[in-house]
C-alpha cells in the first residue's frame, strides 16, 4: 500500500481535502499534515512537515497544495533530499517524475479543478523514473544541495 503524506494552506484546504478522499478510495494510505479549515494559515510548516515525511520515509511521495502552489513547492524544497515540482498539468507531473524524480507533488487550488487534480496525482503517482541520463543530472543536483549545506556550516 502507498503512503502519501499531503498538507495545504487555506487556499488549498478543499482541494486537500477532495484528494484525501480520492486517495483513500484507491486504496492508499493517506498522512494528512493540515491544515484543518480554510481559516487563513502560514504554508510553510505544513509543506515542511510533508517534505520531512518524505525524506524520512514516513511516506513514498507527497503533496503539498496552496493557492497557486508555488510556496508551498518552494517550502518544501527547504527540506534536503526532497525534489518537489509544481505540476498544474498533466505534462509537467510526467516530466516531474520521470526525468527528475520528484517525489513532493504541488498544485494550485485556485488554479486546478479537482477532476484536473485527480488526473495530475495519477500521471504522478504512476509514472517512473526513467534514470539515465536523468539520474546523473538528480545526482547533480544532490551534490549542489550538499555542497551548500556544507557552506552553511562553515
Amino acid at each position: 500500500m502507498r503512503k502519501i503524506a499531503i498538507g495545504a494552506d487555506h487556499a488549498g484546504y478543499e482541494l486537500k481535502q477532495h484528494l484525501i478522499k480520492y486517495l483513500t478510495g484507491k486504496g492508499m494510505q493517506v498522512a494528512d499534515h493540515g491544515t484543518d479549515s480554510n481559516e487563513s494559515v502560514d504554508y510553510p510548516q505544513i509543506c515542511a512537515g510533508v517534505a520531512r515525511a518524505v525524506r524520512d520515509g514516513n511516506a513514498d511521495l507527497g503533496i503539498v497544495l496552496g493557492g497557486s502552489g508555488q510556496g508551498e513547492q518552494i517550502a518544501a524544497n527547504k527540506i534536503n533530499g526532497v525534489r518537489a515540482a509544481l505540476c498544474n498539468d498533466l505534462y509537467l507531473a510526467e516530466m516531474a517524475r520521470s526525468h527528475n524524480d520528484a517525489n513532493v507533488l504541488s498544485m494550485g487550488g485556485r488554479v486546478v479543478t479537482p477532476q484536473l487534480a485527480e488526473q495530475i496525482v495519477d500521471k504522478f503517482l504512476i509514472t517512473e523514473f526513467e534514470g539515465g541520463r536523468h539520474a546523473r543530472r538528480v545526482a547533480q543536483l544532490g551534490e549542489i544541495e550538499n555542497s551548500e549545506q556544507k557552506q552553511r556550516k562553515k
